[in-house]
């Protein structure tokens, strides 16, 4: 498996890749994901150098957002003071569960922000999705609080305000990473 930087043309399939995650995870009871992602934030992201997709063969294995950038209202001054790459998005294929893809994809993610200066590994998950929220304690996240304050980026009230994180380093993931470099965060203490 290989992961590569999504490119403005994987809209539409990555658009289809959130739905089909919405409709699994309708059958197991959460309302996650339910309302429509705006294809155009969705584009202004991938613009950004900040989507990215591993790929197994021709087929779209999983997808992370990985950003300098916290969603508004959710963490404090002093935690933004602190170096961190932000977390979005991650999705597995149905096709792909099971297969440690998504543990994998949090390792890549960790040491890609490990090698740019971050301190931190930072996520926010659904509020009402307890399973999500024990699987990222698995995977070495601690709670820091749920914030339910504040709207979603595609509309209605904030829905996704857990807050974990976990340490950077560097990781054996497993993927041939294509994907550029990653910039260096800008040194916020000076």
């Amino acid at each position: 498996m290989n992961i590569t930087p999504a490119q403005p043309g994987d809209v539409t399939k990555l658009l289809a890749f959130r739905q089909e995650a919405a409709a699994w995870l309708s059958r197991l009871g959460t309302d996650q994901w339910q309302r429509p992602y705006p294809a155009d934030k969705l584009l202004e992201t991938i613009k950004a150098g900040t989507v990215f997709m591993v790929q197994d063969g021709g087929v779209t294995a999983a997808t992370i957002t990985l950003t300098p950038e916290a969603e508004a209202g959710l963490w404090t001054a002093q935690e933004l003071a602190e170096p961190s790459l932000y977390i979005n998005k991650l999705t597995v294929a149905r096709t792909h569960a099971g297969q440690n893809v998504g543990g994998r994809l949090l390792d890549w993610a960790g040491d890609r922000a490990y090698q740019a200066g971050a301190k931190w590994l930072r996520l926010d998950a659904w509020t009402t999705n307890e399973g999500l929220q024990a699987y990222y304690q698995r995977q070495g996240f601690e709670h820091v609080r749920t914030v339910l304050e504040g709207g979603a980026v595609n509309g209605g009230p904030r829905v996704s305000g857990w807050l974990a994180q976990r340490p950077t380093r560097l990781a054996e993931h497993g993927f041939a990473d294509e994907t550029p470099a990653p910039e260096p965060l800008p040194d916020i203490n000076h």
